[in-house]
C-alpha cells in the first residue's frame, strides 16, 4: 500500500509539473505547421505518447547511482518543433549531477522529494547555491554551468526538469575536458598542475564504475 500511494503521488506531482514547461523559454526555431510528422510514418495518438517514465510508477528497484531518464527529441520524435523536453533526475544518497551546461535552453527543476544541494556559476564567476526541499523549483539560466547534489546520507532525493527546448543538449565539464583527448600539458598549464595529476583524472573518469 506505501508503495502504491507513493507512486500515486509522484504521478501527481509528475502531472501538475507540465505547467512548468509553460516557464522555461523557449530556444527552438518555430515551425510553419502544427507539428512535424515523421517522414515515412503513420501519425496517430501513438506518435503523440512516449511512455518511457512507465518504469518509474511500476515500484521496482530505486537506482544505485545517478539516474537520468530523459523525453527529449532523441526518445520523444514527437517533440520536434514543439520546444519543450523533460528529464527525471534520481539521486540516491551521496550522489551527485556533475557540473555540466545545457547550451540550447534553461533548465527548470521541481524538486518532487528528498533535498537537493544546488548551484550554478554566472559569467562573472559568481556562484549561486541552494538547499531545495521537496517541492522547490530552480531555473538554472540557459547555457551556464550548474550542478545538483544529494547531500543525505540516508534518503534519495527525485527531481523532474524541464527544457525551452526538445533538444536541450548537455556538456558534461569533467567529461569534455578530461575524455576527449585534450592533451596532457594543455590541461596541465590550464589547470596549473603537473601531466601526472591530468592522467589520474582521465584515468579515475574512464575507468567504470
Amino acid at each position: 500500500m506505501a508503495s502504491r500511494t507513493s507512486s500515486l503521488k509522484f504521478f501527481s506531482l509528475l502531472i501538475c509539473s507540465i505547467s512548468i514547461v509553460q516557464m522555461v523559454t523557449a530556444g527552438d526555431p518555430d515551425i510553419i505547421t502544427d507539428f512535424i510528422a515523421p517522414p515515412n510514418g503513420t501519425v496517430d495518438g501513438n506518435f503523440f505518447t512516449y511512455t518511457g517514465f512507465r518504469v518509474l510508477i511500476g515500484g521496482g528497484p530505486p537506482p544505485t547511482t545517478f539516474t537520468v531518464l530523459k523525453a527529449t527529441l532523441a526518445e520523444f520524435p514527437a517533440l520536434n518543433g514543439q520546444s519543450v523536453s523533460y528529464a527525471v533526475l534520481q539521486f540516491p544518497s551521496g550522489t551527485a549531477n556533475p557540473p555540466h551546461t545545457h547550451p540550447r535552453s534553461a533548465e527548470l527543476l521541481f524538486l518532487v522529494d528528498g533535498t537537493l544541494e544546488v548551484g550554478f556559476v554566472d559569467t562573472k564567476n559568481n556562484l549561486f547555491t541552494q538547499t531545495l526541499q521537496a517541492g522547490d523549483l530552480f531555473v538554472f539560466p540557459k547555457g551556464l554551468a550548474h550542478f545538483q547534489f544529494n547531500a543525505d546520507s540516508q534518503n534519495p532525493a527525485l527531481a523532474i526538469s524541464a527544457f525551452g527546448s526538445a533538444n536541450a543538449g548537455t556538456v558534461s565539464i569533467p567529461s569534455t575536458l578530461f575524455t576527449t583527448g585534450i592533451d596532457d600539458n594543455v590541461l596541465a598549464i590550464s589547470f596549473k598542475t603537473d601531466v601526472a595529476t591530468i592522467q589520474k583524472l582521465k584515468a579515475g573518469l574512464s575507468a567504470k564504475p
